[in-house]
């Protein structure tokens, strides 16, 4: 059972202009199941992204850095599937993931270098590709801005979203964001998938540097059990169909929106800790009089990985020794 976590109301999850959302049951693993998204993007919109350092990385991941650097961050769709992370797949796992790239390009008319691909579920396993691309123009017929609950589930027994309204001095944005992880939770960058979408148009150069600050102020703070999965991706997406546009971090309402950046994706984060797999507790280790950030870090994942810690934790037993032997190693 997740810690003090109930799913989103949808009603709550703001549209964010120039993003659509539609999702299909394609079978991949669990009839029935809706495993297969697919994300619109209206023409100009922004994206930036960080990756697993995984040195096993997936297909996907591979596929989207090329993606993102061939089109300079102008993506016109996103394609998410569950069930197979298409990792560990080698050269078949990548022209896999390329082809269904290749099929929501030509279901939307768009580029396929302009389509990003993510996969989460199970290691080792090649992508059932007939499957996924049969699903693709059901996906594309759900398309709406507001679909954004459960679109990304695997072993997650809740959705993971959240919305926020920013009044800016150049006037309102809004954003939305979805994140998705239960297992193999120690960020080395980011989540295993997640993305937060803004109608505020914000500068590329900018955006790759927000997007690298957003996530190391959530989503690289976090663990449930010390692995690194070889699928992370963490996306800020910038549609520019909004009132405010940010080129720099001293324009009017910069540091406001990246702050309401940071607050969304620390939601979400903090949310995929109460749904860890197992998860009884949710606790936060604050460490103070550090030399620097780095050794403050280190210190606090001491005591997170510390199985006796966890074991005092679970117990809910004070243990301050095996808190003090943490951290001295």
């Amino acid at each position: 059972m997740p810690v003090n976590l109930t799913a989103p109301d949808a009603a709550s999850l703001l549209p964010v202009a120039g993003v659509e959302l539609g999702t299909a049951r394609a079978g991949i693993r669990k009839p029935g199941r809706r495993d297969l998204l697919v994300v619109r993007l209206a023409e100009g919109t922004q994206v930036a992204g960080v990756f697993t350092r995984n040195r096993f990385c997936a297909a996907p991941v591979v596929v989207s850095r090329q993606h993102l650097a061939a089109s300079q961050g102008q993506m016109r769709a996103l394609v998410v599937n569950t069930g197979v992370a298409n990792a560990g797949t080698g050269s078949e796992g990548q022209r896999n993931a390329q082809q269904v790239c290749q099929a929501v390009a030509a279901a939307l008319g768009v580029p396929a270098d302009t389509v990003l691909p993510m996969s989460t579920g199970v290691i080792l396993e090649h992508l059932p590709v007939e499957r996924i691309t049969a699903g693709v123009p059901d996906a594309v017929a759900d398309l709406a801005p507001a679909h954004w609950a459960e679109a990304i589930m695997t072993t997650d027994t809740l959705p993971k979203a959240v919305s926020r309204r920013v009044k800016l001095p150049g006037g309102e944005v809004v954003m939305t964001g979805i994140s998705k992880g239960a297992g193999m939770i120690r960020p080395n960058m980011a989540t295993m998938l997640g993305m937060i979408a803004t109608d505020a148009r914000i500068a590329p150069d900018l955006l790759q540097t927000w997007v690298r600050r957003v996530a190391d102020a959530s989503f690289n703070r976090i663990t449930v059990d010390g692995d690194t999965s070889t699928n992370d991706t963490f996306l800020l997406l910038s549609t520019g169909q909004g009132a405010v546009s940010i080129a720099r971090d001293d324009d009017p309402g910069a540091v406001e929106l990246l702050q309401a950046l940071i607050e969304t994706a620390v939601q979400l984060a903090q949310s995929i800790v109460r749904d860890g797999e197992g998860a009884t507790k949710f606790v936060t280790i604050q460490v103070e009089g550090a030399g620097n950030e780095d050794e403050a870090a280190a210190v606090a994942y001491a005591i997170a990985h510390s199985p006796l810690v966890k074991t005092a934790f679970f117990a809910s037993d004070p243990n301050l020794g095996r808190i003090l032997a943490a951290i001295g190693y």
